[in-house]
């Protein structure tokens, strides 16, 4: 189905083929509908991307900069970016990998990674009643799965089913034994209504799957947001612009800037302690004997890094909070 022709929501789409929108010169990125909103991502705005939301709208014009933000289906971007349709998008490794799961190696249409954005941990997961006899999903092999995502558990069965024959993964051709069903939602259900004997679902703090009775007996893939750009991008040096932007906030938000005094004596030690993304910045104080230090940490470490820096006998040590940032 060519998701873009047949998408009603989205006219911004089809501008860019038909020229018939002013929207035609600018760059396509595009947000998870339902996770993102101008308001909950940190992205656009610490971007300096300045657009305005309608709550009936799911495109957005930047006011700033020639980009139109387009808001989808986390599983759908990477059809769209694949495709060249939209130049810029952000979605969970695991709708890219679905989404490659079925392309030819030769394809020359496709997505790169440009960026972990660094949240939004899960892994997809197989899982089965916590009470019934299945351990291991050598198990499962001939029983019935239900997915929402079909080509990977496909693809993870289908390498099972060949090991289990002591015979090499082939492209292809050969019926699976495993039963995949897809469902949209609710997957959890399925073992308890009798649909299935396992299902393939992503896991992040694992709540919902033991409310439903299941445990997890293997792991397809971990999965986190990630940006991606299409490998052939409307205008590339705004997509890098775009992507540089968006890096820098994440990097922000992962560091913090962590500033102290220490004896020169004891500089190597604290460089061990700080040694920065980089290198630490050392400033010589009035007193021969000390120097500043500036490095930044890890966000998640500063309290044992902190501790870390009283033991060697560093003081005056202050933390600041990184707004944005430009580093490689």
């Amino acid at each position: 189905m060519d998701l873009v022709n047949q998408s009603v929501r989205c006219p911004m789409m089809r501008a860019r083929s038909t020229g018939a929108c002013h929207a035609t010169s600018r760059c396509l990125l595009t947000f998870p509908a339902a996770s993102m909103t101008a308001c909950s991502s940190p992205c656009p705005r610490g971007s300096d991307i300045q657009f305005h939301r309608h709550s009936r709208l799911d495109i957005a014009l930047v006011k700033n900069l020639p980009i139109a933000l387009i808001f989808l289906p986390a599983a759908d971007i990477p059809t769209f970016v694949g495709e060249g349709r939209v130049d810029l998008g952000i979605t969970g490794r695991d709708q890219v990998a679905e989404h490659e799961a079925v392309e030819s190696p030769t394809d020359t249409t496709g997505v790169e990674e440009v960026l972990d954005l660094d949240f939004g941990a899960c892994k997809l997961q197989v899982q089965v009643p916590e009470k019934g006899d299945i351990t291991s999903p050598e198990q499962l092999i001939g029983r019935n799965i239900v997915t929402s995502f079909t080509n990977l558990a496909e693809q993870y069965f289908a390498k099972l089913e060949a090991e289990a024959e002591g015979k090499e993964v082939n492209g292809g051709g050969k019926k699976l034994k495993t039963h995949i069903k897809y469902v949209g939602g609710s997957v959890e259900a399925a073992c308890a209504l009798g649909v299935a004997d396992g299902i393939v679902d992503l896991v992040e703090s694992g709540e919902t799957m033991r409310a439903a009775g299941l445990k997890a007996i293997s792991t397809v893939i971990e999965t986190t947001a990630i940006l991606i750009k299409s490998k052939k991008p409307s205008d590339p040096k705004l997509v890098d612009l775009i992507a540089a932007r968006i890096r820098g906030v994440i990097t922000a938000q992962k560091y913090v800037l962590c500033t102290y005094n220490v004896e020169r004596s004891k500089l190597t030690s604290a460089r061990n302690i700080t040694p920065g993304k980089r290198a630490p910045t050392v400033t010589s104080l009035e007193d021969d004997g000390w120097v500043a230090v500036q490095a930044m940490v890890e966000r998640k470490k500063i309290a044992t890094v902190m501790d870390d820096l009283t033991s060697i006998g560093a003081s005056d040590i202050l933390v600041t909070k990184i707004e944005n940032s430009r580093t490689y």
